[in-house]
């Protein structure tokens, strides 16, 4: 069975007798090349450390020490740039239509495969019978869809966004409290036994949108620069609505710090008239745009069915 983070058609055993490609990516990132023998110097476990380092979208720089422990010492060569990111080479491209018609590679399926998934691509552009291999398990009908929330091992981790460029985010997500015509006209006249709802809920949606990598498991801390809550009342609805904007400078989204803000405001208000109103409802908690980031300017469609 092989190892974690290498390819089945590699026909690389567990022991990891060979290198395989994701440690081949990590000698090429560093600019250094390794024999056999030097290889197989190296316990066990710093092959493994080798192999999932090659794995990551960055290849940390700390692995050169376990490299240099080899022994024949692994000697200087060119460093070898990352494919660009954005679109398959054209030379890969000519390579896979050459060994079939049907092993097409378009931009957007480049941008979803890893960057060891691109490199063991373009590292078999010279050789037909591996690339056609490659391919069929990264690329093809049958390989398994990128989870970009797994590792290779199958294990949950953190996305890695050290590569995007920082941009203005924003997220606006809203939220609706539903209860009686009475409760909110208490809300407005300030008569609640727990006191200033509005207020109250405000300043903990804030405080939620700033604690959200604490709640969700895989949230990025991101550098917030602007959290704000509105709650409009409406009476004849019997409803209190909630309107949360959060924006940051970073490499990742806000929305989910909205839709938390959102989120824990209409559970504020909730806490705040469970008194006079111990079945009121939370619902629609939605997001209703966003910016920043690869995708832009997005805001929600019209109602869905």
């Amino acid at each position: 069975m092989p190892s974690p983070g290498v390819y089945v058609f590699e026909g690389i055993e567990e022991d990891l007798p060979f290198l395989p490609l994701a440690a081949r990516r990590v000698l090429d990132l560093l600019g250094r090349k390794m024999s056999l023998e030097a290889w197989l110097s190296l316990p066990a476990g710093h092959r493994h450390l080798l192999v999932r380092a090659g794995t990551e979208a960055r290849v940390d720089e700390s692995v050169r020490a376990v490299v240099d422990a080899a022994k024949p010492a692994p000697v200087d060569a060119p460093a070898v740039p990352e494919p660009d990111g954005s679109a398959p080479p054209p030379s890969l491209v000519a390579a896979l239509l050459a060994s079939a018609p049907s092993r097409t590679l378009d931009g957007v399926r480049w941008r979803s495969l890893r960057a060891l998934d691109r490199y063991a691509l373009c590292k078999y552009v010279g050789r037909p019978d591996k690339l056609a291999s490659a391919y069929d398990e990264i690329v093809g009908p049958g390989a398994r869809p990128a989870l970009t929330h797994l590792t290779p091992s199958g294990e949950v981790h953190m996305v890695a966004v050290g590569e995007k460029a920082e941009t203005v985010r924003r997220a606006v997500a809203s939220a609706r409290v539903r209860t009686t015509r009475e409760t909110v006209e208490a809300i407005a006249a300030g008569t609640l036994a727990k006191g200033d709802v509005l207020a109250v809920a405000r300043v903990a949606g804030i405080l939620a949108a700033k604690r959200t990598p604490e709640l969700v498991p895989l949230c990025h801390p991101v550098r917030t620069t602007s959290a704000a809550v509105e709650l409009e009342l409406d009476a004849a609805r019997g409803e209190v609505r909630v309107r949360a904007t959060v924006e940051a400078v970073d490499r990742t989204g806000v929305e989910m710090e909205a839709m938390v803000a959102a989120s824990v405001a209409s559970l504020t208000v909730y806490d705040m008239i469970k008194s006079a109103d111990r079945w009121a409802t939370i619902d629609g908690v939605r997001l209703e745009a966003k910016s920043g980031g690869k995708s832009g300017d997005v805001t929600r469609p019209g109602e869905r069915s």
